[in-house]
């Protein structure tokens, strides 16, 4: 393992529907595919790349959903994480966009994923805050509390509140 991390910019997307459920990721780390685990849709920032266009650009390879980057808004939260991936430690800093999907998609695509992605990454599900506290396979403790505030920076956009 490397001894000192790989700092990214990650930008991360949380897709919202009607009912206030988040769509979320089941994937493990490849260095320990035994545990499975929820996280959200994102990735780094490629070079040049602005937050919003990388976030609809994670949407797009993770799950097939193609929204357009102006219809992430304004970012509603940032957080720090380190943590270790396939034998490699990170820290990303992290930049939390919400999306609304009124209508949940029809069908989730994986066909965007790269070669080690596509070995970690397995199942995409609906939750709500509460159900993901329920399940007990949140990558993150503050995830539950994150989709919250996504659930919330949306409503007040579609209700025409100030972000």
């Amino acid at each position: 393992m490397h001894d000192e991390p790989s700092r990214r910019t990650v930008a991360r997307v949380l897709p919202v529907d009607a009912d206030g459920a988040v769509l979320l990721l089941l994937g493990c780390d490849p260095a320990e595919p035994a545990v499975r685990y929820w996280f959200t849709v994102g990735g780094a920032v490629d070079e040049g790349e602005d937050l919003a266009a990388a976030a609809a650009r994670e949407l797009r390879e993770e799950t097939g959903i193609e929204v357009e980057p102006s219809t992430m808004g304004e970012p509603f939260g940032t957080f720090e994480v380190g943590f270790s991936w396939n034998g490699r430690n990170y820290v990303n800093d992290s930049t939390l966009f919400a999306v609304h999907l009124p209508e949940r998609p029809q069908e989730i695509s994986f066909d965007g994923l790269d070669r080690l992605e596509s070995q970690s990454i397995f199942e995409a599900r609906w939750f709500t805050p509460t159900e993901l506290e329920d399940d007990g396979r949140a990558v993150d403790p503050r995830l539950p509390d994150q989709m919250r505030a996504a659930v919330a920076h949306v409503a007040a956009a579609v209700n025409g509140e100030a972000r």
